[in-house]
C-alpha cells in the first residue's frame, strides 16, 4: 500500500505544480504583457533564423523583401531629414548637438566618478 500512496502523493504534488505554474504564468502575462509578446517574438525570430528557407518561400518573399528595404531607407531619410529640421528650427547645429552630448556625458562621467569615490572611502570608513 505504500507504493500506492506514494505515488498519489507524487501526483498530487505534480498537480500543485503544474497549477501553481499556470497560476504564475498567467500573472506575468496579466502584469507584464510587452515582455510576453517581446519574447514570443525573440523566439520567433530564432525559430524563423535555425529554419531554411525553402526556394519557394526566396521566390515570393525577396520582392516583399526589396520593398521593405526601400521603404525602410525611405522612412530613415526622412526622419534623418525632419531631424535636421528640427534641430535647426531650435537653433542646434550639428556641432552644437555634438557639444551638448559630450558635455552631458562628461558630466555622467564625473558624476560616476564621484559617487565611486565616495562609496570606496565609506567601505574603507566601515572596515
Amino acid at each position: 500500500m505504500t507504493d500506492s500512496n506514494d505515488i498519489h502523493a507524487r501526483i498530487d504534488d505534480a498537480k500543485h505544480v503544474a497549477t501553481d505554474a499556470a497560476r504564475r504564468t498567467a500573472d506575468a502575462v496579466e502584469h507584464n504583457p510587452l515582455a510576453i509578446v517581446a519574447g514570443g517574438l525573440a523566439i520567433g525570430a530564432l525559430a524563423g533564423a535555425l529554419i531554411p528557407r525553402s526556394e519557394k518561400e526566396k521566390e515570393l518573399l525577396a520582392p516583399l523583401g526589396r520593398t521593405l528595404g526601400e521603404r525602410a531607407r525611405g522612412a530613415i531619410q526622412a526622419a534623418r531629414e525632419a531631424g535636421a529640421g528640427e534641430l535647426q528650427n531650435a537653433g542646434l547645429s550639428k556641432d552644437a548637438a555634438k557639444d551638448q552630448v559630450k558635455t552631458l556625458f562628461q558630466g555622467v562621467a564625473k558624476a560616476a566618478t564621484t559617487a565611486g569615490s565616495a562609496a570606496v572611502k565609506t567601505a574603507a570608513n566601515k572596515g
